[in-house]
């Protein structure tokens, strides 16, 4: 199955206490690599949230995001340094004693030095929450997957096509290529019969007509590149993962294609390796986003 490496989903859950948003977004990588984002009482059930993923993607990099919101997300707390506060007030005691005040005390006093007293957010924790996290993520999970097979068909629908115009490419050329043998001996034939008065070696035309021919004969190249492209629309039925696999067959599709080229000595085959090499290049834009 065709599938793209661009997707994005997205969850919204909420409960009582809390609402949570997970958006996944994938875009091209060489492997899988993730960058996960979210709030730091859920870091220990990253791995669980990189397992869970690993169901869906294979490939690609992967950008998660989670954010909590709700009164159950955060607690606060108040921490009282006694030690702090002890000693600021015998400093208001000892000033009072030492000028003979007689106003008492008052919290007031002591509130109007607040570094004793500090109000802290403690992030909560529990299964509800954990467990909420992880139904988000399938739900934006299967979003995003929902999103790279439709894109993946897509790119499927327009590999066949540049395939069809390969393999109709190739067909010209098992048809033309005989013909650059016989249209060598024709033009070698008429030099010879110009230099040496139409008395020359029927052999020695024969000899040199075989020598061009083994080195101009492209068959076996363009045999070679049509397997490789049977085995591209198999491999692109396959339900597993086959980005890779692609790009393999690619290379030794534009390696052949570059053979072809190297013993062309005829425009036309020329002009047809050009065409070739485009569709190819094509061809590789689209698979660099396949799974």
């Amino acid at each position: 199955m065709v599938k793209s490496m661009t997707g994005f989903g997205r969850s919204q859950k909420e409960s009582n206490d809390y609402s949570i948003t997970v958006e996944i977004k994938t875009v091209n990588h060489r492997f899988c690599e993730y960058n996960i984002r979210m709030p730091r009482q859920l870091l220990k059930i990253e791995d669980k949230i990189k397992k869970q993923l690993g169901d869906y993607v294979q490939r690609g990099r992967i950008e998660v995001f989670v954010t909590i919101e709700g009164s159950g997300a955060v607690h606060r707390k108040v921490n009282i340094d006694w030690s702090l506060l002890e000693e600021y007030f015998q400093y208001i005691q000892q000033v009072k004693n030492k000028y003979d005040l007689q106003q008492d005390i008052s919290i007031q006093d002591l509130l109007q030095r607040g570094e004793w007293l500090q109000v802290d957010e403690v992030e909560s924790e529990n299964e509800e929450l954990i467990n909420l996290v992880f139904i988000a993520v399938e739900e934006a999970a299967n979003q995003l997957v929902s999103m790279r097979i439709s894109e993946g068909n897509e790119l499927e629908l327009d590999i066949r096509h540049q395939l069809t115009s390969l393999e109709g490419i190739i067909e010209q050329l098992k048809q033309y290529s005989p013909l650059v043998v016989s249209q060598y001996r024709e033009r070698l034939a008429k030099r010879m019969n110009e230099f040496l008065n139409g008395s020359f070696d029927e052999q020695r035309l024969m000899t040199e007509v075989a020598i061009f021919a083994d080195k101009a004969d492209i068959n076996e190249e363009l045999t070679r590149l049509k397997s490789h492209i049977s085995q591209f629309v198999e491999t692109l039925s396959l339900p597993e993962p086959i980005g890779r696999k692609l790009d393999f067959l690619l290379q030794e599709m534009n390696r052949e294609v570059n053979t072809i080229g190297s013993k062309a000595n005829d425009s036309k085959i020329a002009k047809e390796v050009v065409e070739l090499k485009s569709l190819l290049e094509k061809l590789k834009e689209q698979i660099q986003n396949i799974e």
